[in-house]
């Protein structure tokens, strides 16, 4: 979002999904541009892409030989357990039991502050198949892992990043930005507080990040996100090691000054607080317990591209000395124009925007760890055993990802369960997503080898009499409806595929369970049916941790044994308390992270869109939140 993720014109977030049935209690124990796509596709930061691996993190070390990524582990699930105690208030597990929500009563111009709200329940989806009652009291747990995406780490001190495109919409700059680690850090001390999932008991194996996990495609931001997930200290400032240099001390009232008590600027006007030492404090170190348990990794955009929409070309102007601030209105419709179109491959707009205002742009100290990465410079990073964590080494890719730079792999979840990564980003410089040829057809042959039963694209029966006929879970970073079919000028040699390619593929294979991908920023839970019911799949579409509503998921799988498998999918907040300190006065990390959530539940015209506490074009329908997803079992 402060990157790009999805830009264009449309009017309002789109429509809550309808759940074919009621919401039930958890089982025992258990006009304008519109906001999202504006920000998906405005901030958009550049670098560009240099060397090889050690170009990235100097004291990087071979990696080790590892096996293929199909042959990959995870940890076997433990046994169903009842489920363990909860902790103390003012902690809750999971949103089954409470969610953050403003406290008061809107009016303009007023800041609201955070209060602890009700807990969302389960509602029971039956779109696809319909499940036996007692189930609850049968089913086999099969798996229980956790859902990370968008967490958009994100360098707001960075050269190239296009926060001026403020001045056409409020709402295209983020006031929280600034505290991204800070609230990052938080949501993996979560995960590892969680205990055992709520309907299967079972202790989460893995976490898997669905992308754009950083921001700005840059080498420092890359290194915070592998120390956050696997351990260690994190100074999230670049440039002078001793003072912020951003928008946010600028002296523009386009955007917020938590320091300045003289200035009336944009934010003040509309409510937020001054916050004496604000800007120190979210520059501090801070320290990321890592992941207790193993994690991989997917790809997205933002973790791809520059901005997640730009094109590699403008790298030297990320680790210079000049950082624009403001610009003409005509030069920021004009690159606005830019973004949503996708036709500007080379980004010769912005780069002659910033050559043109370089005289009046803000002197910064320049800083080459803020130079881009290629995809070659990921997976080198992933794979240094520095970063290791919990495992496993290189988090999904192995050394024969590095023979042509394939960012897509598929891991053994748990027994019987199969989890694919694919890689949907376009490198030359475009927010959308696709497959190319090579790795739709890798995807096609990996789901065979996993199907006895399955159909070619006329519909026929095909059999394959040595597949092992696990239950598939797929993972992208782009959900489907922005998955679109353009040239990559990255690639021009392989035709590209869209997402109903991708859900056509995905039919003929009757043991794909679900699609759970993120990007969107927004909750969103689909049924893919399809007329021999088998065929039938879900996609789960995740929020970011960066915008409204600040969501992880933990997400189980459970055969009924009753002809039906359900796939549970319960939203999870950070480990920040709701309430900040009343005085604005508590900048330790963990007082940080809970105004991290805070600032985002304030963002321009928000409250606005909120029925009941909750806004429902980001946070999603009651059929989107906490959900059982039933689906006919194949396997």
């Amino acid at each position: 979002m402060t990157g790009t993720e999805m830009a264009g014109t449309a009017s309002t977030p789109p429509p809550s999904s309808t759940p074919a049935s009621q919401p039930q209690p958890p089982s025992p124990p258990a006009s304008s541009i519109n906001r999202r796509r504006f920000l998906l596709a405005s901030g958009a930061v550049a670098a560009g892409a240099t060397g090889g691996a050690a170009a990235v993190f100097p004291r990087q070390r071979p990696a080790p030989s590892v096996r293929p990524a199909s042959e990959s582990t995870a940890p076997r699930p433990a046994p169903a357990a009842r489920r363990p105690p909860r902790r103390a208030a003012p902690y809750a597990t999971t949103t089954l039991e409470t969610t953050a929500r403003l406290g008061g009563r809107a009016h303009a111009d007023t800041y609201r502050r955070l209060v602890p709200g009700p807990g969302w329940p389960v509602v029971v989806r039956g779109d696809l198949a319909t499940g036996a009652g007692g189930r609850q009291d049968r089913r086999t747990p099969l798996a229980c892992f956790v859902q990370f995406t968008d967490l958009h780490l994100t360098d707001v001190q960075n050269p190239l990043r296009t926060e001026f495109l403020r001045s056409r919409r409020p709402a295209a700059w983020r006031a929280q930005e600034a505290l991204t680690v800070a609230g990052a850090v938080a949501l993996v001390e979560q995960v590892n507080a969680l205990g055992g999932g709520p309907y299967t008991g079972l202790a989460p194996s893995f976490v898997m990040t669905t992308g754009d996990n950083i921001d700005n495609n840059s080498a420092i931001e890359l290194e915070w996100f592998l120390t956050l997930m696997s351990g260690g200290r994190i100074t999230p400032n670049t440039g002078d090691p001793s003072a912020y240099e951003g928008v946010q001390n600028s002296g523009l009232p386009l955007y917020w000054h938590p320091d300045d008590a003289a200035l009336r600027d944009l934010d003040k006007r509309r409510g937020l607080p001054r916050i004496p030492g604000f800007l120190d404090a979210a520059i501090r170190p801070v320290t990321s317990p890592g992941l207790d348990i193993p994690w991989y990794s997917t790809v997205g955009n933002h973790d791809d591209i520059p901005g997640g929409c730009l094109s590699p070309a403008l790298g030297d102007f990320a680790v210079g000395s000049r950082k624009l601030l403001s610009v003409p209105a005509t030069d920021a419709a004009a690159y606005a124009k830019a973004l949503n179109s996708g036709d500007d491959p080379k980004s010769e707009v912005l780069s002659a925007i910033l050559k043109r205002h370089a005289a009046s742009a803000r002197t910064v100290t320049a800083d080459e760890r803020r130079r881009l990465f290629t995809p070659h410079d990921y997976l080198a990073a992933h794979l240094d055993p520095v970063h290791a964590g919990a495992g496993p080494v290189g988090h999904g890719y192995t050394e024969n990802n590095l023979d042509g730079d394939r960012m897509y792999y598929s891991f053994r979840v748990a027994e019987n369960v199969i989890g694919i990564s694919i890689d949907t980003t376009y490198r030359s410089g475009h927010y959308e997503g696709s497959l190319g040829t090579d790795q739709l057809r890798w995807l096609e042959r990996t789901l065979a080898a996993h199907s006895s039963r399955s159909y070619d694209a006329d519909g026929r029966l095909v059999r394959n009499a040595g597949a092992d006929d696990a239950h598939v879970l797929v993972f992208s970073h782009h959900h489907s409806p922005s998955m679109t079919r353009r040239p990559d000028a990255a690639r021009t040699e392989e035709p590209r595929h869209d997402g109903a390619e991708v859900l056509a593929l995905l039919h003929r294979f009757p043991n794909v369970v679900a699609w759970i991908n993120g990007h969107s920023h927004v909750n969103r839970v689909t049924p893919h049916a399809h007329a021999t019911p088998a065929r039938s799949f879900w996609e789960v579409n995740t929020a970011s941790h960066l915008d409204y509503p600040h969501h992880a998921r933990v997400i189980e799988l459970a055969d009924n044994g009753d002809g039906t498998v359900s796939l549970f999918a319960t939203l999870v907040e950070s480990a920040a308390p709701h309430r900040t300190d009343p005085d604005f006065a508590d900048l330790s990390a963990v007082g940080l992270a809970a105004l991290y959530r805070e600032l985002s539940y304030n963002a321009p015209d928000l409250a606005t869109g909120m029925k009941a506490g909750v806004h429902e074009g980001w946070a999603g329908g009651p059929g989107d939140r906490n959900v059982e997803l039933l689906v006919t079992a194949s396997v």
